[in-house]
């Protein structure tokens, strides 16, 4: 990458994310609030369920999940915040709150210049999520809903990258270098943010290891999991442009796990469930 501007990026990026203090962007702000609550070991719903009502977004999406046929088998319909937060888990709501955030990014006028790219990421990041939470299910003996929240945050060095080009009018004209920038750096910056943030090694290693391609034997861990679910989202849409090079999906890496007929099987019979998902999560 020979693009000084790009340099000037990832030289911010790093003094930000190598200091002592990090300036997390301002959209990230209710995710931190979620977190330090669910770090509480004797937080209640009813705490929980304080802090989300506060927010409208929040508690629509809350509600909705609580409702989609993932979470809501016997079809009881919930309507307040407190039963569905029961319903659905505590760490469930560290996915709605990153949903409430993702939202807010692409609302906002800074990521007008991005539109197309952002909203493909973001439909690519809930497709990974609740693709996530099905694998974990059904193929690993995971908590589903982590698995959920490692798929919706496991694109977060792109959604950073894009907010820090921003800034940057000539980047924004080159969307060949955007491009390189974001496929080259995504992972790692996103990485290093997740970990500033304070997430566990296992989500750290899922989202930096999410691309590196490598033979599955067997979907036993949450970066499996991840893997997985990312190349399985990608043959449906990613949010990489053709325009900037292949985006045929190689399948071959999961044979030793799921041949074609599975993989067909398993993407019928959670679509359902996929849909019901990125529908709470969105909108």
């Amino acid at each position: 990458m020979d693009n000084p501007l790009s340099f000037r990026i990832l030289e911010d990026v790093a003094r930000d994310l190598s200091g002592e203090v990090v300036s997390f962007p301002t959209f990230l702000d209710i995710t931190f609030q979620v977190r330090a609550a669910l770090k509480n070991p004797n937080l209640t719903v009813d705490q929980l369920a304080k802090l989300v009502g506060a927010e409208p977004m929040m508690s629509a999406k809350v509600i909705r999940m609580s409702n989609s046929v993932a979470m809501n088998p016997s079809g009881r319909a919930i309507a307040d915040v407190k039963s569905a937060i029961s319903r659905v888990g505590m760490e469930a709501v560290r996915s709605v709150s990153f949903a409430v955030a993702m939202e807010q990014v692409l609302g906002s006028k800074k990521m007008a210049a991005f539109e197309g790219l952002s909203h493909r990421l973001w439909e690519h990041s809930m497709h990974v999520a609740a693709l996530c939470r099905v694998l974990a299910k059904k193929m690993a003996r995971i908590n589903p809903d982590e698995a959920m929240f490692a798929g919706l945050v496991h694109d977060i060095g792109v959604f950073y990258l894009l907010s820090r080009a921003a800034n940057f009018p000539e980047l924004i004209e080159n969307k060949a270098e955007l491009h390189q920038l974001l496929v080259e750096w995504h992972d790692n910056i996103g990485h290093a943010l997740l970990a500033a943030m304070g997430l566990g090694e296992d989500v750290l290693v899922a989202v930096q290891e999410h691309e590196i391609e490598r033979p599955v034997s067997e979907v036993k861990t949450l970066a499996d999991v991840l893997f997985v679910a990312n190349k399985l989202a990608n043959t449906l849409g990613g949010w990489r442009d053709p325009a900037f090079g292949e985006t045929v999906v190689d399948l071959a890496s999961l044979a030793g796990v799921l041949d074609a007929e599975a993989i067909k099987t398993l993407l019928f019979e959670s679509e359902e469930e996929v849909q019901s998902l990125k529908a709470a999560l969105t909108g």
